[in-house]
């Protein structure tokens, strides 16, 4: 009896052990492991959220189902984020013309703070308002920049925290996210 329940126990393991990534942020997932629970972690269908952008329209990420998107948490007193800034520009006029979707979301500044950087810094891409901090939150952003590489089926497939030193560093990571 006790050699059969270790044997129950061993094989419930191996089947349903598998089901939950156990892959940590910042590393390469399994892409055959997906926990389709909503969530925060590799391998996550991304939470979803609506927020609203610098000309006070509803943006919904579940609204980009079907594509890659590359989510960045950032701010504009942030020295990290202002440097990876125009590379993350470069980005979105090089490949958004090939489905990506790039959403750079602000912690808790107004309208006003970001659309003054932005207009500044002649930057274009689309810019969300986390002005409670709450996706920030249900995200658990505790460091800024943090990108988030989410596939077309709204699964996470790579966490980058801390600022990409160029273009190329953001690409090699579309490659896990870009058909």
């Amino acid at each position: 009896m006790k050699r059969t329940l270790i044997i129950g126990l061993a094989v419930f393991s191996l089947l349903f052990g598998a089901c939950h990534s156990t892959t940590t942020p910042s590393t390469t997932p399994n892409l055959t492991t997906v926990n389709l629970s909503e969530g925060s972690q590799i391998g996550n269908l991304a939470y979803d959220f609506t927020l609203q952008n610098l000309e006070g329209e509803n943006i919904t990420l579940s609204g980009f189902r079907g594509k890659p998107v590359l989510l960045n948490f950032w701010a504009t007193w942030c020295g990290p984020c202002r440097s990876e800034m125009p590379f993350l520009q470069q980005i979105y006029e090089k490949w958004s013309n090939e489905g990506l979707i790039l959403l750079e979301i602000d912690f808790k500044e107004s309208v006003t703070q970001v659309q003054k950087y932005m207009n500044d810094n002649k930057l274009s891409l689309p810019c969300l308002l986390d002005t409670s901090g709450g996706v920030s939150s249900k995200y658990r952003i505790t460091a800024i920049p943090t990108t988030y590489f989410i596939d077309k089926d709204g699964i996470i497939r790579q966490i980058v925290r801390g600022s990409f030193p160029s273009r190329e560093m953001i690409e090699n990571q579309l490659s896990k996210i870009m058909p």
